[in-house]
């Protein structure tokens, strides 16, 4: 871990030392006061579930890891220490509990009690859409309908699922397409989207997911804009700001990752009045998921910097 100056310092006190009264306004000492003017954003604000994944005990394919704290939990820990009325679930912290009978009824009436609005569901660990071996590319299609399903349950919009895939450009796009495609078709007699995030390898290049997304040609078909997924290779990374301008007009909603805060509460690696006024700029007038995944801050302070700084930026571009 990096050493800190005291202004540094200072900042990171200000912010996990907020009250819950404070947090649910939004208010961060040397920060815009969220309470007068949050209704003037274009935006809403949500919270990625994963921003949680050290506090939820989730599931991986090695066992359970992460925290001890029910997922259950994420709605009112939402509500209550973040102010926050948006919810985006990850699948892996309900992997296996999603088929025990009452859990999601559980799940809905806890979001419903907190007057929560249930956004989508990322999918992951659930095989490639667009692998090219065609009984595990449709087989993967198969594992990804019980989140559709929950998701329809839930009240959702979206899934959001991964593009993955091997071959060259032109195969990779063809096989994800496919799958994906696949996917919309079932998840349209529900009425859920199926909406791609930039997750790494080509997914990550921005024109290949348009290409994509062009390719599927269907209206269940979306993006899901990461402000810093686009590492495509260890060498190799895309323009995020770039990425993000070509993913906006397929997007059903945008992921705002944040990893570090410089003393002015400004995220250290994307300029977020730049990449704002491109969402703004695309007419996108939805919800803007928190997803924090830094180390310096723990994910309860990261979660309201990251909080701060959307409504600090989305009203004065408002």
């Amino acid at each position: 871990m990096k050493r800190m100056n005291s202004s540094r310092r200072s900042f990171i006190k200000n912010v996990s030392g907020l009250t819950a009264g404070l947090t649910t306004i939004g208010m961060v000492p040397g920060m815009l006061n969220a309470c007068t003017c949050a209704g003037k954003m274009f935006f809403s604000i949500s919270l990625a579930q994963w921003s949680l994944h050290k506090y939820f005990k989730r599931w991986t394919s090695g066992g359970y890891t992460g925290g001890e704290e029910d997922p259950l939990d994420f709605p009112v820990i939402t509500r209550n220490e973040f102010g926050i009325d948006g919810l985006e679930y990850v699948n892996t912290f309900y992997y296996e509990q999603i088929n025990e009978a009452g859990y999601l009824s559980e799940l809905k009436n806890r979001s419903e009690s907190e007057g929560m609005t249930n956004l989508l569901i990322m999918v992951d660990a659930e095989g490639l859409l667009g692998d090219p071996d065609e009984a595990s590319r449709k087989q993967s299609v198969s594992n990804h309908y019980r989140w559709v399903e929950a998701a329809r349950f839930l009240g959702c919009h979206s899934i959001r699922v991964n593009a993955g895939s091997e071959g060259t450009w032109d195969e990779q796009m063809k096989l994800a397409a496919d799958g994906i495609r696949s996917l919309c078709e079932f998840a349209d007699d529900m009425e859920i989207n199926v909406i791609v995030e930039n997750h790494g390898h080509l997914s990550s290049n921005g024109e290949w997911l348009g290409g994509v997304m062009k390719m599927i040609d269907h209206p269940r078909a979306g993006t899901l804009p990461d402000f810093g997924n686009f590492r495509i290779s260890e060498t190799e990374e895309y323009d995020r700001y770039k990425g993000v301008a070509e993913l906006m007009p397929f997007a059903k909603g945008v992921s705002a990752k944040s990893i570090d805060f410089d003393e002015e509460g400004n995220e250290t690696a994307t300029d977020y009045y730049k990449m704002l006024q491109i969402v703004k700029d695309a007419g996108f007038t939805g919800y803007i998921g928190i997803e924090y995944e830094g180390d310096i801050l723990n994910e309860f302070e990261g979660i309201r910097a990251t909080k701060a700084l959307l409504e600090k930026v989305g009203a004065e571009l408002s």
